[in-house]
């Protein structure tokens, strides 16, 4: 496995507990961690794709996916809520924090890295954007 590869599997596999949140006990943590949470959602507004619909943002480990219905019904028939992007934040090894950005590949059930940047900002215009239709699908 790649040096990434095992760091993004140690990130995935870590949590922050309680479903994704940070530990009680840190009040700091969990400021910022709804502070990244909150700058998400006030983003996904000026997506250029379904913007009829009202995606929402839940913790998932130490990041946090993006759901929304699927109204075009090629994912879900029945038009209920899907993933659509995991951002992951992971520190490099050399201490420096940075961002992954996941889309997710619904037929083989798995998430499927699209980008790795320094700045969630970045990540967050990719996934807006979405020129390729990587995430709403």
């Amino acid at each position: 496995m790649s040096r990434v590869g095992r760091r993004l599997s140690a990130a995935a596999g870590a949590s922050f507990g309680g479903g994704g949140e940070p530990p009680s006990g840190d009040a700091a943590g969990a400021a910022v961690h709804d502070l990244i949470c909150r700058r998400i959602e006030r983003a996904l507004p000026t997506r250029q794709r379904y913007k009829y619909v009202q995606p929402r943002v839940v913790p998932e480990g130490p990041g946090w996916k993006v759901l929304s219905p699927n109204c075009s019904r090629n994912i879900d028939p029945a038009g209920g809520e899907i993933e659509i992007a995991w951002l992951l934040p992971v520190e490099d090894h050399d201490g420096q924090g940075g961002w992954l950005l996941f889309a997710r590949q619904h037929a083989e059930s798995r998430w499927d890295l699209r980008l790795r940047s320094s700045r969630l900002t970045e990540l967050l215009d990719r996934l807006c954007a979405d020129p390729q239709r990587e995430f709403w699908q």
